[in-house]
């Protein structure tokens, strides 16, 4: 499987997993959790969560899951702006790692830029590495404004990651952004790469493509040619949720499509690459 190296010289598969509105749900929680043990059985490794998800919900999910089998995972979470203060971040870290049942995190980030000030919060994260309550950091809904910034800041760890909104519904990335992270070895997590709602994958273009190409688990579909294009790009992770072990199928055989240059054409053709500078979306 194509892999992302993080700053610190971590390597993992750049196929993850997303946990956005996971834990929400008794009648799910059981099918949740057997999604993650498919996830990992398969060889993803990557979690991804966040103290805002289900207000905490969702890492105590992600507990539960990987319960005994913590070495398996890479496993990341985010802390809100209105507790990234220096002390505020060692707070909330803690309070993740209680719900999630583990005494360190592979990676945290800033979950998007608030009033503290990002040198407080920067400074924070350093404390942590120090402390080896967590690997690595990073920031979320950073635009290229928001990273020289970041790269501005002195620190004794360097940022590992930028999270951001990314798919063929969102492609205002590709701009200046993607590349600016790439040059800076800053690993790109796309989030919801799949689209938002399922009307990206009602998209002709991409159900035209997927008649071209299979998968172990048999013809290829609309939705992993959307998750294909994504984890084309070079030093970019991408986190889709699936809240099933078929979905979470689904989304690994994705990894066994390249597509085309006459693939990527057709698409370009149909939902164009950004021609100007875009804000940056998120949600």
């Amino acid at each position: 499987m194509k892999t992302v190296t993080f700053p610190n010289g971590t390597t993992v598969p750049a196929l993850g997993m997303g946990t956005w509105n996971m834990g929400d749900s008794d009648s799910r929680r059981a099918d949740e959790i057997k999604s993650i043990h498919a996830g990992l059985e398969a060889g993803i490794r990557v979690v991804d969560t966040a103290e805002m998800y289900g207000s905490g919900r969702s890492e105590k999910l992600v507990g539960e899951a990987i319960r005994g089998r913590r070495d398996d995972v890479f496993l990341v979470s985010k802390v809100l702006p209105s507790n990234a203060s220096r002390k505020g971040v060692r707070r909330a870290c803690e309070a993740s790692l209680k719900r999630l049942g583990t005494e360190y995190l592979d990676l945290y980030l800033l979950h998007w830029e608030g009033s503290e000030p990002l040198e407080e919060t920067i400074a924070g994260f350093d404390d942590l590495v120090a402390a080896d309550l967590i690997g690595s950091w990073g920031v979320s809904n950073f635009d290229t404004d928001g990273m020289r910034e970041v790269e501005s800041i002195t620190a004794t760890t360097p940022c590992a990651a930028n999270q951001v909104l990314y798919s063929l519904d969102y492609r205002g990335a590709e701009f200046d952004l993607l590349a600016r992270d790439r040059a800076a070895g800053i690993v790109t997590m796309a989030y919801s790469p799949l689209g938002q709602g399922g009307d990206l994958l009602r998209a002709p273009v991409l159900k035209q493509v997927a008649a071209r190409h299979k998968t172990s688990l048999g013809p290829a579909s609309p939705a992993q040619i959307a998750l294909a294009w994504v984890l084309r790009q070079e030093n970019v992770l991408a986190i889709p949720k699936a809240g099933s072990p078929k979905h979470q199928h689904e989304n690994f055989a994705a990894t066994e499509i390249t597509l085309t240059r006459d693939d990527l054409a057709e698409i370009d053709a149909a939902i164009a690459p950004p021609r100007r500078k875009e804000p940056l979306a998120m949600i």
